[in-house]
């Protein structure tokens, strides 16, 4: 699934609705509220709205280098592929700083990887887009920046 592409748009020519995703986020992320019901009515979007696009916006911070993400990724059941990810993860000078797979079912493993962005690093989505394209990734998600 290397088909997802990754653009910066101003915020100006968003829908209203994905500035209010962000923020019905980040006041989860702040804990000034405690449920995504109170997220979405304090930002007054549907829920439906929020699950719709929480996991494809995203803030854009000048000083994300040296930041950490974590992403989940679903692989296929095969020697070396672990390998083949961590590689790619060493060619954009990410340190890994935590990493946990599950025990693979029927052939497939998830695996959460946490890595500090080196500032040598062009950018997250490179290297995201370098393990999505690796034979046998099933998919990777993004679940968060710091």
């Amino acid at each position: 699934m290397s088909g997802d592409q990754y653009y910066i748009v101003r915020k100006k020519a968003l829908p209203e609705v994905l500035i209010k995703v962000v923020e019905a986020k980040r006041l989860l992320d702040s804990e000034r509220v405690m449920s995504v019901q109170e997220a979405t009515d304090a930002v007054n979007i549907s829920r439906s709205s929020f699950y719709k696009y929480k996991d494809d916006i995203f803030p854009f911070y000048e000083n994300t280098r040296g930041k950490t993400i974590t992403f989940m990724l679903q692989l296929d059941d095969r020697p070396g592929l672990l390998s083949k990810v961590l590689s790619q993860v060493a060619k954009y000078e990410a340190n890994i700083l935590t990493i946990h797979q599950s025990i693979p079912i029927n052939g497939i493993a998830m695996l959460t990887l946490s890595v500090e962005i080196s500032p040598q690093t062009e950018s997250a989505s490179a290297l995201i887009e370098s393990i999505e394209s690796l034979e046998g990734i099933h998919y990777v998600k993004l679940l968060s920046r710091e």
